[in-house]
């Protein structure tokens, strides 16, 4: 489906992950942003269109797929976005990255900024960055004398390795802080970027080839059902898996996923 031709009803059918009176939560194609697109179509503004307002709890980049959740009243809007500013959500990322050489378990704890144009960045020069690693944990942080003198946004990144194949290896990443980008531009900036990512590969931007980036689960309290705890889940689609071909095979994603430490 292109970015010209999106029809509300027909992603809202073939994305629906679940609806009740309060909330609705998408299991979102990549290729559409959730919502302030400047030049096409958002999800916001489609499904206004169709005659029905969502309010975006969170945001997920157009060129990442999976779960992003909508309030369907305002009055249920705060609540849930409080939940992720007080950083009480679990969110759960799937990635392959265009390298292997990562470790079993990782911690980008790298503080964000804004470069020229809007860029984000990491707000040190890439230099500076320390890479610890032992036995099977990693961890890459940078000392304050070395950060920039300039606004940054303190930034966390964890991540787990689920299979690491010849070229490209599949993680499980968890961002602590739920700053824009983060997940692309800390893989990107410690050396294994995420395959596809149009941020810092100019090929994958002019073929419009997906981005490795996949919103795999989501857990927040829902009040409206007694305090609930509600996890949303989205497998990736086959095409994620894609370039394993030959390295894992398909049949066997789903035991990796299963296999994954959860929060």
């Amino acid at each position: 489906m292109g970015t010209t031709d999106w029809n509300w009803r027909d992603l809202r059918d073939a994305s629906l992950l679940l609806e009740d009176s309060a909330i609705l939560a998408l299991d979102k194609p990549s290729g559409i942003s959730v919502m302030g697109e400047r030049h096409g179509t958002d999800i916001v503004e489609l499904a206004q269109d169709a005659g029905e307002q969502l309010y975006p709890v969170h945001r997920i980049d157009k060129a990442t797929s999976g779960v992003i959740l909508f309030a369907k009243e305002l009055d249920r809007h705060g609540g849930l976005t409080r939940q992720f500013s007080e950083r009480t959500v679990d969110k759960a990322y799937l990635v392959l990255t265009e390298t292997v050489g990562l470790p079993r378990h990782g911690t980008i704890e790298l503080p964000l900024s804004a470069g020229r144009k809007g860029r984000v960045r990491i707000a040190a020069p890439r230099e500076s960055i320390r890479a610890e690693r032992e036995a099977d944990e990693g961890r890459w942080s940078v000392a304050d004398e070395d950060l920039l003198d300039t606004r940054r946004y303190p930034s966390t990144t964890v991540f787990d390795t689920l299979y690491e194949g010849t070229r490209h290896t599949l993680l499980v990443a968890r961002p602590v802080t739920g700053r824009r980008h983060q997940i692309r531009v800390h893989l990107a900036w410690i050396g294994h970027p995420i395959l596809g990512d149009p941020l810092f590969d100019k090929a994958a931007a002019q073929a419009g080839t997906r981005t490795h980036l996949h919103s795999w689960r989501l857990g927040f309290d829902a009040d409206w059902l007694g305090g609930e705890r509600v996890t949303l889940e989205a497998a990736p689609s086959a095409g994620f898996f894609a370039p394993l071909a030959g390295e894992q095979p398909a049949e066997e994603a789903a035991a990796l996923l299963s296999a994954a430490r959860v929060p």
